[in-house]
């Protein structure tokens, strides 16, 4: 199965099934529940975090058959036009291929149009930050008297683009990055419906890749299933990403130790040579340094923070036992600063 069709077909439905963004979908549930809708909203975060599927779906429980209501019943002729894509009062617009002037003229008459079937008309704008001035100002003059039934959701990744008038008129909703426990969750879940066996390590590994993401752990999922290979591993995850295995942090850590400047010189030479991904090579070094830090501060205390596996805790405790803290925490800092600039 393509990367496409493995976001496509476990896209949410319903907020409950939305990874994450708890407090979100807790305040649009409860709006579309009591009726109270805001005349627009503006979601903004990075990419794949849920903004435009949080969108879609508080787009149907405000038009369910059955509203209000705190879930939409993705049953009845209105939500399931919706996720099709074909409802006449749900309007997806993207900001970054329409920003000319007759767009503006055309999005201003839009808005002045009572809903066709549904009880709501809804504007989603994706990368509404790359609007025009004079979109900007013909949604500006419709959010000063906002009309009756109708609601704006504004989707971005850069909120600091957007004129002050209007982020006063919106009810704004920064959505987090997932913490990697989450994704691997979510994708474990995912692992289990398609009855995929699969090696922990291996959906570590793409979560921590995913970097926050959703829906880039979902691509990369897609990705590594196209090995059409019968378990996900992770020797083999570590191969299509173009990552470093654990031998060679342990190798780096040796001879750094015996301060044998030419192994560290061919060490790196081998990690360009093989193509590895050098800016997640340095992430997770990075990683590396501030998992011996904290084991060499707190000792054994530290385990349940750094979610290592047993064999792993073990070598890293004992790597941090052969280092100064000092060195430690200097390697770590140049490391960051190394991160920084590639």
């Amino acid at each position: 199965m393509s990367a496409a069709n493995l976001t496509a077909k476990y896209r949410p439905k319903i907020f409950a099934e939305v990874a994450g963004q708890d407090a979100v979908k807790a305040i649009l549930s409860r709006a579309a529940e009591t009726g109270r809708v805001a005349p627009a909203y503006l979601f903004s975060g990075t990419r794949g975090v849920g903004k435009t599927t949080i969108a879609r779906i508080f787009a149907k429980a405000l038009n369910c058959e059955t509203a209000p209501t705190a879930e939409p019943c993705n049953q009845c002729q209105h939500c399931r036009q919706i996720t099709a894509g074909v409802a006449p009062d749900v309007i997806e617009i993207d900001g970054a291929s329409n920003r000319g002037i007759d767009d503006a003229r055309r999005l201003k008459e839009d808005i002045g149009y009572a809903p066709i079937e549904c009880r709501y008309k809804v504007f989603i704008i994706d990368e509404a930050h790359m609007l025009t001035r004079e979109a900007f100002n013909a949604l500006l003059k419709t959010l000063e008297e906002p009309p009756a039934r109708v609601t704006f959701i504004l989707a971005t990744t850069e909120a600091h683009k957007f004129p002050a008038t209007i982020l006063s008129r919106c009810q704004h909703y920064a959505f987090k990055m997932l913490p990697q426990p989450a994704i691997a969750a979510h994708l474990e879940k995912i692992l289990g419906l398609e009855a995929v066996d699969f090696e922990p390590g291996a959906v570590q590994l793409i979560a921590r890749r995913a970097s926050g993401s959703v829906r880039d752990g979902m691509s990369l999922l897609g990705q590594a299933l196209a090995f059409g290979e019968a378990r996900l591993v992770e020797a083999d995850v570590r191969g299509f990403l173009g990552l470093a295995g654990q031998d060679v942090f342990f190798a780096l850590m040796e001879v750094l130790h015996s301060r044998d400047l030419p192994g560290v010189v061919r060490l790196l030479r081998q990690v360009l040579d093989q193509g590895l991904d050098l800016g997640f090579f340095l992430r997770e070094l990075a990683g590396c340094w501030r998992n011996m830090f904290l084991l060499r501060q707190a000792g054994e205390a530290a385990l349940p923070a750094l979610e290592l596996s047993a064999e792993e805790a073990r070598a890293w405790m004992d790597w941090a036992g052969r280092f100064e803290p000092a060195y430690i925490h200097a390697c770590w800092q140049m490391t960051l600063e190394g991160q920084r600039r590639v």
